[in-house]
Formats: structure tokens, sequence, C-alpha cells
């Protein structure tokens, strides 16, 4: 995550929990569950909550993670050497089961035209029951500050989960828009959405000049009608659909600086190291 630090975390820990399944959900969307007693120290929040996940490096036999979880982790785990550091990325929990003591990750995988993949789409492709990773909660993007009378979302499919969680988790009574830009029609997912929030789907592969990820959807945001009264934006996704998109609700559409949150999960042509 980038630009924007939301809410904290409950109660964070350094986490070791185990793969329970996988299940490929959708063309492009493997759903990883991860269960353990580590769970136990887990507090779930709703909305869009985030977390590092600390991931083998190929030919680790073990995980060696960070102890601290405040932001000494991060020294810490820079004084580790290179090839015994595991591989850190930040997901969003799609779903939390309590009582089965189970969370739900879903990786969008990418495989280039040589076959490669980055780590997490490596580990999502591979894992196995047994298998553990590292998990440190991060808390909450989600974070409007001021009242408002409905709620913008727009993302591309690394956003999804933090769509579904957050429409998931709000009241009854919200109304509002959400642009979710993704592959194909095939990788919609199913969520409970408050009446008065009207989701709008947007197909990469139904395009007829589909571009880069993101561009579909900042597209479509710049032409939307949106609702009257005061909003609250929140864009996730690629970095030039969230910075494109807040530009365009501050300059074009005259909302105040301080009523759109964004947070850039990736950027296209550049691979996380």
């Amino acid at each position: 995550m980038a630009s924007y630090k939301g809410r904290k975390p409950v109660d964070p820990h350094v986490l070791m929990v185990d793969v329970v399944g996988t299940k490929h959900i959708s063309p492009h969307v493997i759903r990883v569950t991860l269960g353990g007693a580590g769970l136990d120290q887990f507090t779930a929040v709703g909305f869009d909550q985030w977390m590092r996940l600390f991931l083998a490096r190929e030919g680790q036999e073990t995980l060696r993670l960070p102890t601290r979880s405040s932001s000494m982790w991060y020294a810490q785990y820079l004084a580790t050497p290179r090839a015994k550091r595991p591989h850190v990325r930040n997901y969003t929990v799609r779903a939390f089961h309590r009582d089965l003591r189970e969370l739900d990750v879903d990786f969008v995988v990418h495989v280039e035209a040589d076959g490669s993949s980055g780590p997490a789409a490596a580990f999502a492709t591979t894992a196995r029951p047994g298998d553990q990773i590292g998990l440190l909660d991060q808390g909450v993007g989600y974070n409007p500050r001021h009242a408002h009378d409905w709620t913008l979302l727009v993302a591309d499919e690394t956003g999804m989960p933090a769509v579904a969680g957050i429409c998931e988790s709000l009241t009854d009574e919200a109304r509002g828009l959400a642009i979710v830009e993704i592959p194909s029609g095939a990788d919609r997912q199913a969520f409970r959405t408050p009446d008065g929030m009207r989701v709008v789907w947007l197909h990469r592969d139904e395009a007829q000049a589909p571009g880069v990820p993101g561009a579909l959807a900042l597209e479509t945001l710049r032409g939307a009608d949106l609702p009257d009264g005061v909003m609250y934006g929140y864009l996730v996704g690629e970095s030039a659909l969230v910075t494109g998109g807040r530009k365009h609700l501050i300059t074009e559409r005259s909302i105040s600086k301080a009523h759109v949150d964004f947070v850039g999960y990736w950027r296209h042509g550049h691979a996380a190291r």
C-alpha cells in the first residue's frame, strides 16, 4: 500500500498461519484459505482490512519472520540477510470465518508471456495444505472522516476484495456507486451490497480498446453521472487509475481533497521486488 495509511490495526501480531486449501474461483483469481492457531490472535474488523503476507523464497525450508509487530518489524526485516528474508506482499482480507478460524485471501494471477509470475502469484498457484506463511494485520484503508451522503468506490481487479469487504460492511442504509474493472465477466464476484449501492462492472475483454488495467475504470469515472450530496471517495488499484481518478474528482468535479482517499496497490509495467 502507498499514499494513505487509513485506520491502524487493533492488536497486530506477526502470526504464523497454515494453508488450509486453495480454489481457482475465476479465470484470474485464486482464493487461498488460511487457518491455524495463529489466527486466534487476529482481530477481524471488516471493510478492506489489509495485511502483510510473508512468503518463503524459493529454496527456503524455514520461514524466518520478524518478531516485532510495530513499525520496527521492517528494520528487523532489513537486518536479515537478503537470501533469508521472505517475500513481503500486501493483501486484503476477502473473508474471515470466525467459527472455522479461517481467513480467505484472493490472489489475482497474472502470467507473463515467458510463463513467469511474481512471488505472490507463484505462491497462490503452488500452495498446498500445510504450507506456512506469515501474516501481520495492518488495519483498514477505508476511513471517511466527515459526514457524507454517499460513497464512491473505484477499483481494478486487485481492488475487488476491498470493494467487496467495504460493501459487506456498510450499513443497509448506505448508498453510492462502485466502479469495478475486471479482466473478464467470468471474474465477477457476488457479495452483499446495500440496496442503495450500485455496482458497475467493467469487463476489459469486452472493451473495444481495453488499454492497460484501470484505464477503463478511469474513463468510466470521468463520464459517470454521480449522485447529489456530499461524497466520500475511495479509489484502490493500479497507480494511474487511483491518482488519475483523484485528480479528476478534485480538479474537474470540485470535490474537496479531504473527501477523496486513494491507495496505489501496484504500477503497470513495474514488477514488485
